[in-house]
Formats: structure tokens, sequence, C-alpha cells
């Protein structure tokens, strides 16, 4: 018993510890600056600590997006929100091919370190998953999403 009791613990720090919302005054000065100059428009901004990175959810326009910086305000990734026509074709082929009954609920472009990648999070019987391909459609991974209110 007293095992399950330090495993369900462990397990509820787990969770809280990979990302914390926070508020904008515990982002640090050069996070912020950096965030502020890069994208100067953006609207209904909420930070969140990421490990030791942290990461703006915001709009710009009328699209999602989110940048990661890390303490120093260097920027790390961005994921824009994209319509599913702007995918690769050999993604959409992927995925109409690897999983099908699969029903596309959003997309995004990811940036990082220069590379660019695509990811589809997809639903079928209530659980969903995020899919990661390169820039050519070509599937690089899985990210199975966690059942929300887990945490």
């Amino acid at each position: 018993m007293k095992t399950l009791v330090t495993f369900a613990i462990a397990i509820c720090i787990g969770f809280n510890a990979r990302a914390q919302k926070i508020q904008e005054k515990a982002v640090p000065e050069a996070v912020v600056k950096a965030f502020r100059t890069k994208y100067p428009t953006a609207k209904e901004v909420k930070w969140e600590k990421e490990k030791a990175n942290y990461e703006a959810e915001f709009k710009m326009k009328e699209t999602s997006m989110s940048a990661v910086f890390n303490p120093a305000g260097n920027l790390m990734e961005t994921e824009s929100e994209i319509s599913k026509s702007m995918l690769p074709k050999a993604m959409l082929e992927s995925l109409a091919k690897d999983y099908p009954g699969y029903k596309i609920e959003e997309t995004a472009k990811i940036e990082s370190e220069g590379k660019v990648t695509y990811e589809a999070e997809v639903e079928k019987g209530g659980k969903s998953k995020d899919l990661i391909f390169d820039e050519n459609g070509k599937f690089l991974k899985t990210v199975i999403k966690e059942e929300k209110g887990m945490y």
C-alpha cells in the first residue's frame, strides 16, 4: 500500500513538473523583451514554464501560435496552427493510408533549430495522438496525448 501511495504521488509530481502556467511577472525580463520584440502584435498571451524554458501561447491575427524561449531570451521553437491543405502532400497520403478512420483535429508547423516539422493531432474512438512528420512529409514519431484531467 505504501508503494502504491508513493507511486501515485510521484506520478502527480511528474505531471505537474512538465509545464506549469505562470504569470508574465514570473517570466525573466530577457524572455518577455525577446517575445515582445519578435511578436509585437501578439494577443491573448499565456505563459508556461517547461523545465528550464518559457513558452508563450498567443494569437497573431487569427492564428494560434506558441513560442519557446530559453531563460536568456533566445527563441528555441515556434509552433503555428495551419490549415490541413498546407501539410506536405506525402504527409496527407501517409495519414490517409496509415491512419484510416482517424479524424484530423488540428495541424501545425513547427520550427526548431532551423528545421521544419509538421504535426497532425488525430483522433479515433475518443483517443488522440500527435503525429510528427518532417518537411518532406516523412513520418518521424507519435506522441500519445495525455488524458484530460489527469493533472
